[in-house]
């Protein structure tokens, strides 16, 4: 029986990821996917961005695609269309897939492009020094906003779930089993699956707001973690600073490629 060591890359261990930081756990956790669905390495595509989340491919053993800042998902719809029977994954930062690839996204959920979307958010762009993203807290201290974030911050699964995403889904670096469950449910959904994991980074944003060493972030986390179920019965203000965790939307929705054969088929049927 397969494991997740069989799509890993062993050789190019150690990873770059600081202490602490949760990308690990949700590297481990898409391999781990792999091997319960019993997957062919060939049968799988990864396409990844820029920023700490984008450096997945390096590890693993699958056909992967290394793209420029914020055109991961531009560049995985053209392999999704391509060859529609590829398991497609597309990992991303929040800075990469939200903030200078929220154009993409809005754009893939509405068309509902049949991939799985994975964005690790860690609220600010770690690999280049710990600047605000479009996911920032409001008042939080960053390396471009030493005396506090001023700007509003978005929730990237209402954004997706807003502009039409058929699967959206969040969990935590704490609690990799829900997010090993939810990764598998957005493959094996067909249409454009969003995951939203939730990650610590102690060199940075922890660091600027004295949120204390990485297993103080991670318990943090799991403190402000609340079950989406549990989230329907609670208030706005009760919300506030919980980050909600679980299955969010999942609905049936024709995806892009069953759309677009069908008019194909027609018009061959005409000739």
């Amino acid at each position: 029986m397969a494991t997740y060591k069989d799509y890993m890359l062993f050789d190019k261990l150690p990873h770059t990821w600081c202490a602490g930081c949760g990308d690990g756990i949700i590297l481990q956790s898409i391999a781990a996917v792999f091997a319960e669905m019993e997957l062919d390495k060939h049968d799988i595509t990864l396409v990844s961005g820029i920023g700490c989340f984008g450096r997945v491919d390096d590890y693993l053993d699958i056909n992967c695609m290394h793209v420029t800042h914020g055109r991961a998902l531009a560049a995985a719809t053209g392999v999704a269309l391509g060859n529609p029977e590829l398991n497609v994954l597309v990992t991303m930062g929040d800075g990469d897939g939200t903030t200078i690839g929220g154009n993409h996204l809005i754009h893939c959920a509405r068309r509902n492009i049949d991939l799985t979307a994975i964005i690790a958010n860690n609220y600010n762009y770690g690999q280049t020094g710990g600047q605000y993203s479009g996911t920032t807290p409001t008042d939080s201290i960053t390396s471009t906003s030493p005396y506090g974030h001023i700007e509003q911050n978005f929730d990237i699964c209402k954004l997706a779930e807003a502009a039409g995403a058929s699967y959206v889904a969040r969990s935590t670096a704490y609690n990799p089993v829900q997010m090993r469950r939810l990764i598998r449910g957005g493959m094996e959904h067909k249409g454009f699956a969003l995951i939203e994991v939730m990650v610590a980074c102690p060199a940075h944003y922890g660091r600027y707001n004295r949120q204390g060493e990485a297993a103080d972030m991670m318990k943090l986390m799991d403190e402000q973690s609340i079950p989406v179920e549990k989230a329907r019965t609670m208030t706005e203000e009760e919300l506030e600073g919980r980050i909600v965790t679980g299955l969010l939307v999942d609905k049936d929705r024709e995806d892009y490629y069953t759309k677009y054969k069908k008019i194909i088929d027609a018009q061959n049927m005409d000739k």
